[in-house]
């Protein structure tokens, strides 16, 4: 009976159900059918690794399409190889902007995320975006890095140098031939004579920093010695005070003498008190007469002292010049902050460890016409020599504004282009932003510029590691390329720097490296 009533329950609810249940079913398979198709889709549209068919050169310059999750690599000719990627999930999103690599690291363990491997890390921000291998779902994953296959990553990794430049788009770009008389044009004579010019003012470098040590040693002798001078004066002073108060003495006791005896032995301590007097007195008038000279000797010494040290760091500056007309020079032109900013690569490990110092002396007002227009972002980059100079390229990763007319409107200084354009050389660039620099550009990195109209939850959601710091006074060592010194250990993140497209208008982070 309960059997009977079960199944008549049953057949019931089949009844009552049949034609939603079915509707039901067929709609969850047709759901699981699109979500597999997706899935498929998403697959298939995932880049494949290629290698270029043919002999690839250096890696002047990467770039991360994140609508496409691929990375591609450029040496002079053309495009060398190609990877899917994936870039940061939604909150974590991989910033879309302007890069360089940083920092190299075979066998990275993240501080970050429970000490998660990042095998074959190239570090483009000290607050912990990279390129690395990692798994590839077939769309975007990571917390904000740049994850490549691993093999890939491995086969890449000693493919490429600190600064190489790594551009993040937020969608596909490739540079494209360029031309523009506001480009660089290097003179093959200054090239030529770089390297010998390098060398002989690193020697007179040399020269400067050995002459400026001895006439610090001779300086320091030279105020010792005035400075034991007034001690010495007031010690003679006192002695020929007490040698005369002697000699008054003598004589008092002469004058009183009663016999012949009396008074000679009167007379002989005053004679003895006499000469005692008169050589306290020779030597306090000596030192008096010396003790000018001596004040003039160390007066001199310090002035040649400061001389040879203005002498050094002339010097100095000039060999780190020199040397630095030897490396790829970059510019950075921003429309938000009216201003230019060059970097170049000293090769020197940064003083704190990790990294390398990047030069950056120069920082100077740009003049922009129409600085309420929007510019876009364009990076110009030389790939390599031509018979004109220099064969340049382009890549727009935001353009409101075309690449010519970013050019035309920007007129940088004469004496700038004046000390970097005769030597300028392949893997230059010239950078155009409406961004200003991010608080994560310091003396640690080449440029480091964020679109603000693109999502950056995996920027601005981690702080800075690198400490902000400033040259020296004179900003010169030894070695001719500077040393460093903490100013502020800790810079704010970037703050979501915001813009609004059209209005020029722009909301200032609370706190950059300039």
């Amino acid at each position: 009976m309960a059997n009977r009533l079960t199944t008549a329950q049953s057949s019931l609810a089949m009844r009552r159900w049949r034609p939603a249940g079915l509707v039901t079913i067929a709609a969850m398979a047709a759901l699981a059918a699109l979500t597999t198709g997706a899935a498929a889709a998403k697959q298939a549209r995932q880049a494949a690794e290629a290698v270029a068919p043919r002999t690839a050169g250096e890696p002047i310059m990467a770039i991360v399409s994140i609508k496409g999750q691929q990375v591609t690599f450029y040496d002079a000719d053309g495009w060398i190889l190609r990877a899917p990627v994936s870039t940061g999930t939604t909150g974590r999103e991989t910033p879309a902007g302007v890069f360089a690599v940083i920092e190299k690291d075979k066998d990275h363990h993240s501080t970050m995320y429970d000490d998660a491997w990042m095998p074959n890390m190239q570090r483009i921000t000290w607050n912990g975006i990279a390129l690395h291998g990692g798994p590839l779902p077939g769309y975007a994953a990571s917390h904000g890095c740049v994850r490549m296959p691993f093999g890939f990553a491995e086969d890449l990794f000693d493919k490429t140098n600190i600064g190489m430049r790594v551009i993040i788009s937020p969608n596909d770009a490739a540079p494209v031939d360029f031309s523009h008389p506001a480009l660089f044009v290097p003179k093959k004579d200054a090239i030529a004579a770089a390297p010998a010019r390098a060398d002989a003012l690193s020697r007179e470098a040399d020269e400067a920093v050995r002459a400026a040590d001895e006439t610090k040693k001779a300086a320091a002798t030279t105020a010792r010695e005035a400075a034991s001078l007034p001690a010495t004066l007031r010690n003679l002073e006192r002695l020929k005070k007490s040698a005369d108060a002697e000699l008054a003495y003598a004589d008092k006791v002469l004058t009183a003498a009663k016999t012949d005896q009396a008074r000679t032995k009167a007379e002989e301590l005053k004679q003895k008190a006499a000469t005692k007097a008169a050589d306290a007195a020779t030597q306090l008038d000596t030192a008096k007469a010396n003790a000018q000279p001596k004040r003039d000797a160390a007066a001199a010494a310090k002035d040649a002292a400061k001389a040879a040290a203005t002498r050094k760091a002339e010097a100095t500056k000039a060999a780190t010049e020199a040397k630095l007309a030897l490396e790829p020079v970059s510019v950075y032109i921003s429309r938000a902050t009216q201003k230019l900013y060059v970097r170049r690569n000293t090769h020197k490990p940064a003083p704190d460890g990790g990294g390398e110092v990047f030069d950056t002396s120069i920082e100077v007002p740009v003049t922009i016409r129409n600085p309420d227009r929007p510019i876009g972002t364009h990076i110009f980059t030389a790939m390599a020599k031509s018979d004109t100079g220099l064969r340049w390229t382009v890549v727009t990763i935001d353009n409101v504004n075309e690449a010519k007319d970013a050019l035309d409107r920007v007129t940088i200084p004469q004496d700038v282009l004046d000390r970097i354009a005769p030597t300028a050389m392949p893997r230059s660039s010239i950078i155009i932003s409406d961004e200003p620099l991010s608080s994560e550009t310091n003396y640690r990195t080449e440029f480091v510029a964020v679109l603000s109209n693109q999502p950056q939850g995996g920027f601005i959601t981690r702080r800075p590691t690198a400490p902000e710091v400033v040259a020296s006074q004179d900003g010169w060592d030894d070695n001719g390329f500077g040393f460093f010194f903490q100013r502020n250990p800790n810079p704010q993140p970037q703050p979501g720097y915001a813009r609004r497209r059209g209005s020029g208008q722009y909301w200032q982070p609370q706190q950059g490296w300039w």
